[in-house]
């Protein structure tokens, strides 16, 4: 499996491209603000053919620049029905504070939207588990997939970071909610899941599991 990441944006956002292997079709995942540059870089030194653009959730720094993936390539933008307004309206996802900082903005409705449900994709000769999270946000999801090698990964977007949790203080944040995905659903997986966050560096479930203070 071939994984490119790279942070994007004020936000420094995570977007990550995945594909069985380079010279293949992949997927687009999470691709924020100011992250084209960055996807059309890695989709030439690797000879990837994007299929989709999938978001863990409908946040400005994560979905900023999906739209435009979609125009370029041809290819729905895949995300959850609680969080399908923010593709077009992230003010309402940002609260008054961030929405201040990031001024007023609005983004282009993409070509095409598919709404995420609770089964598998198979997507660039992938299968990907989709694992809806609410917390941080309503549509919430970590994108769960296990390489040919035996590898595990999992994206979770702003539910899980390495030490840390996402923020429940926004607009659709719940921190019940987001207790009972971390307990049920993201804690579920194996310990040697690698997962690849948001925001910052990567980590594993079983570290997390050890010692991430709000998983104790």
């Amino acid at each position: 499996m071939l994984v490119v990441g790279f942070p994007a944006g004020a936000f420094r956002a995570n977007c990550y491209l995945v594909a069985a292997g380079a010279g293949r079709e992949c997927v687009v995942v999470d691709p924020g603000e100011g992250a084209e540059d960055g996807i059309e870089k890695a989709l030439r030194d690797h000879d990837l053919t994007p299929v989709a653009v999938l978001a863990t959730h409908g946040h400005y720094d994560h979905v900023a620049s999906a739209a435009a993936v979609s125009e370029a390539h041809g290819v729905a933008v895949h995300i959850r029905p609680e969080d399908r307004h923010l593709l077009t309206d992230p003010a309402a996802g940002l609260g008054p504070e961030l929405s201040a900082a990031v001024g007023s903005v609005s983004l282009p409705e993409p070509r095409e939207v598919e709404p995420l449900g609770e089964g598998p994709l198979d997507l660039a000769g992938l299968r990907i588990e989709v694992l809806h999270t609410p917390g941080h946000t309503p549509g919430s999801v970590v994108f769960s997939l296990r390489a040919e090698e035996g590898g595990r990964l999992a994206l979770t977007g702003d539910t899980l970071f390495a030490g840390s949790v996402g923020r429940t203080d926004l607009p659709g944040g719940d921190p019940a909610a987001l207790a009972t995905s971390l307990r049920g659903t993201v804690l579920s997986l194996a310990d040697d899941t690698v997962v690849l966050p948001g925001h910052g560096d990567s980590t594993t479930i079983g570290r997390e599991r050890a010692g991430n203070p709000f998983l104790t």
